[in-house]
């Protein structure tokens, strides 16, 4: 494990940037950032495409170490290039951001009230791509739309399973089980869901260290035994379809939380701004986020 990295994502000020839309999300990502689905053909040209949008992100003066803890990349711009390096490579000695890949392959039809992630044929070789490709960790996601109790415990359980498959490889997993803001229950989901990954925690491995990315909870400093835990690099927030201004608000009441948004960071980010309106956009979405998981 890069120390260096462990350090910066542990103590360091400032959130994780999720740009890892992967090919479900890719399209409504594109949309809203003015390209529409008449502008590709096939998928090799979508991902084409979501990576130049990527590009312009990591490359943007207003995205750097300074702020950014660390990036989340989907596996396709994995194998890509920024400005001729390869992607983990130039976020991490240009400018100073950690990387992370999304390992997970989609979700699994809704049952029990959950949906739980994919098989994954072949993560062993992508862990190891990974690893020798500069990564310091993975994230993988799972949904959970209201709180039935044995979904949850199976959500948790596989998280867990796949956690311990990432740590084993030298990787920092980060496990996230998505509560639904829509959820007709979400206090009780949210508190179903802590009660098994503290169950999980006391399972796991003294020597390995994991991180979560949750749902921005009702109640305030409601996963506080999870920022605690001496364990967990860091627990971080997703704004899970809130707004920029809704999440940063209930992110900045929970203590030792710091966000790891996707549509909030590029939220009014668009293709047809020129690059100092976009750097500009950029930059005051980056610092509200920053202030907030400072806060």
């Amino acid at each position: 494990m890069n120390q260096e990295m462990f350090d910066k994502v542990h103590t360091g000020r400032g959130f994780i940037a999720a740009l890892d839309q992967s090919g479900g999300s890719t399209p409504k990502a594109l949309k809203l950032y003015g390209v529409d689905e008449s502008a590709y053909s096939n998928d090799e040209e979508m991902f084409r495409i979501i990576h130049e949008m990527r590009t312009r992100i990591i490359t943007s003066p207003a995205f750097n170490g300074d702020r950014v803890l660390a990036a989340i990349l989907f596996e396709d711009t994995m194998n890509r290039e920024i400005e001729g390096k390869p992607s983990a490579e130039y976020l991490w000695n240009i400018k100073n951001v950690v990387p992370i890949i999304k390992i997970d392959k989609g979700l699994a039809e809704e049952a029990d009230g959950v949906q739980l992630m994919k098989p994954m044929p072949g993560v062993d070789d992508l862990l190891e791509r990974a690893l020798s490709k500069g990564f310091f960790g993975t994230k993988e996601r799972s949904f959970i739309a209201e709180g039935n109790e044995k979904g949850v415990r199976a959500v948790a359980e596989q998280q867990f399973e796949v956690g311990r498959q990432v740590a084993d490889a030298g990787l920092v997993p980060i496990l996230e089980p998505e509560v639904s803001i829509k959820a007709p229950d979400k206090a009780d989901a949210e508190a179903m869901l802590k009660k098994h990954l503290l169950a999980g925690l006391e399972q796991w491995p003294s020597d390995k260290y994991l991180m979560f990315k949750l749902t921005l909870p009702e109640e305030d400093n409601f996963y506080s035994d999870l920022v605690d835990h001496p364990n967990v690099v860091r627990v971080v927030a997703l704004s899970g379809g809130y707004s920029r201004e809704e999440a940063n608000a209930r992110l900045a009441r929970n203590k030792g939380v710091v966000a790891s948004f996707s549509r909030a960071l590029t939220e009014g980010l668009s293709a047809q701004q020129s690059d100092e309106e976009f750097n500009k956009t950029l930059d005051a979405s980056i610092q509200s986020i920053f202030d907030a998981s400072n806060s």
